[in-house]
């Protein structure tokens, strides 16, 4: 009689809510994939890796860190928290570790782990977007990792000559499908009438957004409403600020909806929205799939903007936007986020369906480019994470 063999331990980690679907999806598919091999999942992650069945080290709050400035406060914690992910690698000795995107924390993550585990193989999930910006870090992340996991078309050029061996998967939010979303089923929900002009705002998932942009979002909300009496405000509140942005939702001059659902209930409420108000980010895409015409906002403190305009190489911050090489998407960045500019081009939206409907054409247009209909990236994720084991004689 043999032994069973040991479970094929996997470290992984998520710094924020985006890297936590990422996460929990590629765990899924991991599982879908080697039915017959039995798989432990540890490392960092929030409640949907927890799902999947992973007990995260500490809350993944406590790397929600947004700016350079900002990231400097937060240095003590971040180093803290990736020596406590180190050593649990040493302790457990993990076949591989699978660091999803946030840079810096995973950096940090896989030179402790190369010094404290040896024998891990390490993989990241979504590089640095160095066609972007800081293309140094292409050299950085060459000799801290063994594999990337890359979500863009445009991540290889830089890496391979390098010598970092690069696997594109595609990017998993673009291929989500939302051929089933039923925005009436979200409206129904929140007890709107199918006719009544939806404005939904995304004020973000990390405590640095709300504070830079809550305030911001409701001024424009005080100014939008009026013009639109029947106007439904609906905020999505991530578990990772809730409270923080509810009080904030509190002194805005208008009554805001609440919503806090799954994923599903989510995307439907996005299909449901007249136009949405969104802070720069994966939700932006999210958005675009979903249907909704956007406008994006962002601002961070002075000093990061400062440094961002030195180093930052591409004119947009949206996906989208890169994609087509033009602004489809509106974007009010740093000085240009006001309320008043923000609630102008909200207002134009909501007054005009046409100009809503040539802007959902413009993103569908740009999330082809991206990749949609490519297939799932979180399988071929999967395939690739296998495939490196299998090359390292642990499969």
């Amino acid at each position: 009689m043999t032994d069973a063999p040991r479970p094929l331990t996997l470290l992984l980690t998520a710094g924020e809510a985006s890297g936590d679907r990422l996460g929990a999806e590629l765990m899924q598919a991991l599982k879908a994939a080697l039915p017959d091999r039995s798989l432990r999942f540890i490392g960092v992650g929030g409640a949907q890796m927890a799902g999947e069945g992973l007990k995260s080290l500490f809350n993944l709050s406590q790397l929600s860190v947004l700016g350079l400035f900002e990231g400097l406060k937060a240095w003590p914690r971040i180093v803290a928290r990736a020596k406590d992910v180190a050593a649990l690698a040493a302790r457990e000795k993990p076949d591989a570790a699978i660091l999803i995107d946030s840079w810096g924390f995973s950096l940090r993550v896989a030179t402790r782990i190369r010094k404290a585990s040896p024998g891990t193989r390490l993989l990241k999930y979504v590089g640095p977007q160095i066609w972007a910006s800081r293309p140094g870090r292409a050299r950085v992340l060459a000799a801290a990792v063994d594999r990337l996991l890359s979500t863009q078309s445009m991540d290889a050029p830089f890496y391979t000559p390098l010598g970092l061996s690069v696997s594109f998967v595609g990017n998993p939010v673009v291929a989500r499908d939302v051929a089933q979303l039923d925005p009436a089923r979200a409206r129904a929900a929140l007890g709107l009438r199918a006719d009544q002009p939806l404005l939904l705002i995304l004020p973000g998932s990390r405590k640095a957004e709300i504070e830079k942009l809550a305030e911001v979002f409701g001024e424009v909300a005080g100014l939008v409403k009026p013009r639109h009496p029947g106007l439904a405000v609906v905020v999505i509140v991530a578990p990772t600020i809730d409270r923080l942005l509810v009080e904030k939702l509190q002194k805005w001059p208008v009554e805001a909806i609440v919503f806090r659902g799954d994923e599903t209930q989510k995307f439907d409420l996005m299909a449901a929205a007249t136009v949405a108000l969104a802070a720069s980010g994966t939700v932006t895409t999210e958005l675009g799939l979903a249907g909704a015409p956007v406008v994006v906002a962002y601002r961070v403190g002075a000093l990061t903007a400062l440094i961002a305009k030195r180093i930052v190489t591409t004119k947009w911050a949206t996906l989208m936007n890169i994609a087509l090489g033009r602004e489809v998407v509106p974007e009010f960045i740093q000085e240009a986020c006001t309320a008043r500019a923000l609630a102008e081009a909200i207002d134009q939206r909501l007054r005009d369906p046409a100009l809503r409907a040539r802007q959902v054409a413009e993103q569908t247009l740009a999330l082809q480019q991206m990749g949609r209909g490519a297939g799932d990236p979180s399988a071929r994720a999967a395939q690739a994470v296998i495939a490196d084991l299998r090359e390292a004689g642990k499969l």
